[in-house]
């Protein structure tokens, strides 16, 4: 009987250490490379060079944030590490940063790449390595696809989305219309069109009356823009990147062609194209938005701008106010610290994409009222939501309700 209880009394002793230490092993940090108990080391791409460089100060404004974020302990007691390489807007070059990043630099994750080329030369790479592809500045409606890519996330709203929008406003406010489109001849240009096309349904092959795609390689798209004046068309959708955008309007000035001009969300930056292009030249442009714009006096007051502008005072004092695309660096750079503090210690790329693909009516100080950040494991598109705006003087004005879009994944 002593022989029993003794044996028994050993199996419980056992047995206690082996709940105990499975709650150990419970409780132990969880790290994949690129995270330890220090650091986080997250990588970047961005065209810092070439013909879509205007956007480069996305990441400077990103690498500033992280450093504010550091200066203040950084993401549960770890200190961000931003790897950020330039790829010139150049796929092939993209891929061969990306494979740097993950292969030798070894990061946790890439943030934020840009280009809908670039992030598509890497999509497949990324995921057959499951790393996450998270947040990428693009709003193509193809990073909505978790279950066939299930480590790719976008951020901002799709483009089909935001065509169909202004679609809607056309086929309500115009409905004799006659469109001219000019768009980058990629898969972002494309998406711009397809919404539109989509979203004018059955009347799209009557409205639109002139097609004109351009390449990144030109230098200019001054005899696109004097082609389509050339057409029967009254309203002109331009999609373009901030460099051929700031030519078209400073080009349709000059040739005097007034259509109702409708511009891309990703090139209605104030600083990075109508100041350059011309306050007088850009008035009664219509575009869509979903960050609040720094230049407009109205969030003066606003809790949100003055912390952004307390962290450019600090952190990014060359950053230039009324380029759209510094706000745009610093509500992403605050959606991947959201992201990341509630990982915990769990810093697998595993749990990254879990925690991406849980949030819920996440309000950051950038976005304008009533736009949130939401997603779900089927759900892989953050924003949704847009408001339409015309530039007026020296600002745009926002009109109408905030527009959800009808456009899914």
């Amino acid at each position: 009987m002593p022989a029993i209880q003794l044996r028994l009394g050993a199996f419980s002793a056992a047995l206690a250490v082996l709940v105990a230490t499975s709650s150990v092993a419970l409780a132990q940090k969880k790290y994949d490379v690129g995270a330890t108990d220090t650091e986080i080391k997250i990588g970047n791409i961005m065209p810092y060079s070439g013909p879509a460089s205007a956007y480069g100060v996305i990441g400077k404004t990103e690498q500033a944030y992280f450093n504010k974020i550091n200066a203040e302990g950084g993401i549960n007691g770890r200190k961000i590490n931003f790897v950020s390489y330039d790829d010139g807007y150049s796929p092939p070059k993209t891929v061969e940063q990306a494979r740097k990043l993950v292969e030798s630099d070894e990061v946790l994750l890439v943030f934020n790449s840009l280009g809908t080329p670039p992030n598509s030369a890497i999509q497949k790479y990324m995921n057959a390595k499951k790393v996450p592809q998270l947040f990428v500045a693009t709003g193509a409606t193809k990073w909505n696809d978790p279950k066939e890519f299930p480590w790719t996330m976008g951020w901002q709203p799709n483009y089909q989305s935001e065509s169909q929008i202004y679609a809607k406003y056309i086929l309500k406010e115009l409905p004799n219309a006659k469109i001219a489109i000019l768009y980058q001849n990629d898969d972002y240009g494309k998406d711009y069109v397809k919404g539109l096309k989509d979203g004018l349904g059955a009347k799209a092959a009557s409205m639109i009356v002139a097609e004109e795609s351009y390449e990144t390689t030109q230098p200019t798209i001054d005899s696109n823009i004097v082609k389509l004046k050339s057409t029967t068309a009254d309203v002109f959708f331009n999609v373009t990147t901030p460099k051929f955008a700031a030519q078209a309007i400073k080009k349709m000035a000059e040739i005097e062609w007034k259509p109702l001009h409708f511009l891309n969300n990703v090139s209605a930056s104030i600083g990075a194209v109508i100041k350059p292009a011309g306050f007088e030249a850009s008035q009664n442009i219509i575009s869509s938005a979903y960050l609040k714009d720094t230049s407009d006096p109205q969030w003066k007051d606003d809790a949100g701008m003055k912390a952004f502008d307390e962290f450019l005072a600090k952190y990014f004092p060359e950053g230039n106010r009324i380029d759209g695309s510094v706000m745009y660096g610093y509500t992403v750079a605050q959606g991947l610290v959201y992201v990341l503090k509630n990982c915990g210690d769990d810093l697998t790329r595993e749990n990254i994409m879990k925690q991406a693909a849980n949030i819920r009516n996440l309000e950051l100080g950038g976005l304008l009222p009533g736009v949130k950040v939401n997603t779900s494991a089927s759900d892989f598109a953050p924003i949704s939501q847009l408001q339409l705006m015309k530039f007026k003087g020296e600002a745009w004005e926002r009109f109408g309700d905030v527009i959800s879009s009808d456009v899914g994944g």
